[in-house]
């Protein structure tokens, strides 16, 4: 791909909890003149905006449809249930979803979990968003089971949070509309958030070649390198340090080691 055929810009779209500082680090060390543009979207969204090109790519949590979009899985996520600091549960390391029945258990509107059968007792009504779901747990109306960095993004120092080890967990990939041949700047943020190195032969676009006239600067240099230090084809080496010249042969350095021949 040549310079001209490069994209200018890479839109990069993102649910709430997915961090991709690191991986717009490393684009912009690698791609520094082609520009990253981060697209916030809700998690029910983001399917729809790859969908409608609203974007190039997008971090955002599976299930997605794949006769749609493609989708590479990064990592799943931990479930943890959000709880009053001064709520009996934080006495343990993690709970249990059996421990949480007699709980009134917050189900907001935008919940990320695929559950089979909802754990503890139903609120009177469903929050709209897990920030109002935070809000209601603040007040002591409730706990709220999310992915660890929902807990994490709606941090409040009234709150805290404890792993659920039987709930089900959110999965976090890295998706881009289905096409016949991947566009190369996915191409090339695959290989980011893989960790491929910069050299790697499925990064399209990370090496350029070497233009034809430093190729041959650096044929000359390695010539003159060379002549500097045999002296030409046609010089005569120095015998290396310590080491007589041998006259001819095996027989010639043993008549050198005797010295001269005594007459008959």
């Amino acid at each position: 791909m040549t310079g001209s055929d490069i994209p200018s810009s890479f839109r990069l779209a993102y649910v709430p909890g997915v961090t991709p500082t690191k991986w717009v680090r490393v684009w912009h060390e690698r791609l520094p003149h082609t520009s990253l543009e981060l697209v916030q979207a809700t998690a029910a969204e983001a399917p729809g905006l790859l969908a409608g090109s609203g974007a190039d790519a997008g971090l955002v949590r599976l299930p997605v449809d794949r006769d749609v979009l493609s989708a590479i899985p990064l990592y799943t996520e931990t479930t943890v249930v959000v709880i009053p600091k001064d709520h009996v549960a934080t006495a343990a390391e993690e709970v249990s979803l059996a421990e949480l029945s007699d709980e009134i258990v917050l189900h907001p509107l935008d919940d990320l979990l695929d559950w089979e059968t909802l754990p503890g007792r139903p609120a009177v009504e469903r929050p709209a968003t897990t920030a109002d779901a935070i809000e209601l747990v603040a007040a002591g109306v409730g706990v709220l089971l999310v992915p660890q960095s929902l807990a994490r993004l709606h941090h409040r120092k009234d709150l805290t949070y404890r792993p659920v080890r039987d709930a089900p967990e959110s999965r976090v990939a890295l998706s881009w509309p289905e096409a016949e041949v991947t566009p190369d700047l996915v191409e090339e943020f695959i290989g980011i958030v893989r960790g491929r190195t910069v050299n790697s032969t499925r990064g399209r676009a990370a090496t350029p070649p070497r233009p034809a006239k430093d190729k041959a600067k650096d044929k000359a240099k390695a010539k003159a390198k060379r002549g500097g230090a045999g002296g030409g084809s046609g010089a005569r080496q120095k015998p290396a340090a310590g080491r007589k010249p041998q006259a001819g042969g095996r027989a010639g350095g043993q008549s050198a080691k005797r010295g001269k021949p005594r007459g008959r």
